[in-house]
């Protein structure tokens, strides 16, 4: 599955999975002190309900997990 931008503005970037079961969220923290990334799958989906939220402490490693949750999450719906 691929996955698109849903949302790009205000210091939110958001991520949706092409089968629309699944999005990404990353966001500046409201302190300056970092990223907040989560994840939201919906429970209709075959590999069920998931939600997890992280905080990292830059872009770079922002950029990272959303990477690497993009794919962990493709190879489960495969």
């Amino acid at each position: 599955m691929s996955w698109r931008v849903r949302r790009d503005r205000d210091g939110i970037t958001e991520w949706e999975r092409s089968d629309g079961l699944a999005s990404i969220r990353k966001r500046e923290r409201g302190d300056g002190e970092g990223y907040v990334v989560r994840i939201d799958r919906l429970e209709q989906a075959p590999a069920g309900r998931t939600y997890r939220r992280e905080s990292v402490a830059d872009a770079a490693a922002a950029d990272a997990l959303v990477d690497e949750w993009k794919a962990a999450f493709e190879r489960s719906e495969a």
